[in-house]
């Protein structure tokens, strides 16, 4: 339980699974979810409590060796499920192979909270170019990569220059209810927690495609365990 100290947002707390919403997304078995063997707590609030939905790994496989750089854990409302009843009869496989339904995730008005575990050392500009390529990519793949988007992503990069991820440092990503905005926040042993808000909705949005967007997100294994959990509790 001592990784808890690094914990994303200040006002960030574990739950006891009890304490969420049991009746809308069922009863999680335990209070830590292990993801490839870093704990991640089953609940955690921030205005409200939200529960670890989806969980994988980001990784790629050289000459059949794997290397893993990153854990992730995805955290929702459970009203989510409530705005995505068109799927209520899909199997996770076809959820998993089904954008529209991840866009759909993604537009929900509801809370969501990205928690990041650095596996693999890396330097924090590889990771800030390597968001900013894909979501430039994509943004102007839809033609919605403008001055604004640009300046936003910029500020991003600059951001995460001077970090290092050293194994078990967390990236969080925390998107709100209410407003097209993501706050991004750093957190490394014996450093002292640095947070960025972005507030070009073209670029929040295009951050949560990333990590969340089906077929088209960095972690299949995330999404492969998101589409499992969520097409369950539809067919409660």
């Amino acid at each position: 339980m001592g990784d808890f100290a690094l914990n994303p947002i200040s006002q960030l707390h574990i739950e006891q699974p009890g304490n969420l919403k049991n009746a809308a997304m069922g009863a999680v078995g335990s209070e830590v979810v292990l993801v490839d063997e870093i704990p991640f707590p089953s609940v955690i609030t921030t205005s409200k409590p939200l529960a670890l939905l989806g969980h994988g790994i980001t990784d790629i496989e050289i000459h059949f060796l794997q290397i893993k750089f990153t854990a992730i854990g995805v955290y929702l409302d459970p009203e989510i499920v409530g705005h995505l009843q068109k799927w209520k009869t899909k199997k996770g496989t076809e959820l998993a192979e089904d954008d529209d339904f991840f866009d759909a995730l993604i537009s929900a008005p509801v809370e969501k909270f990205l928690r990041v575990v650095v596996i693999k050392e890396i330097k924090g500009s590889q990771y800030g170019v390597q968001l900013e390529s894909s979501v430039r990519d994509r943004l102007a793949a839809d033609d919605k990569y403008e001055e604004e988007e640009e300046e936003a992503l910029e500020k991003i990069v600059e951001f995460f220059q001077s970090k290092y991820f050293k194994k078990d440092s967390i990236i969080t990503f925390h998107f709100p209810a209410t407003s097209p905005t993501a706050e991004i926040a750093f957190t490394a042993e014996g450093k002292e927690e640095s947070k960025i808000k972005v507030e070009n909705a073209n670029v929040v949005e295009t951050i949560q495609k990333w990590y969340l967007g089906g077929t088209r997100g960095v972690s299949p294994s995330t999404i492969s365990c998101l589409a499992n959990t969520l097409s369950a509790e539809l067919a409660k």
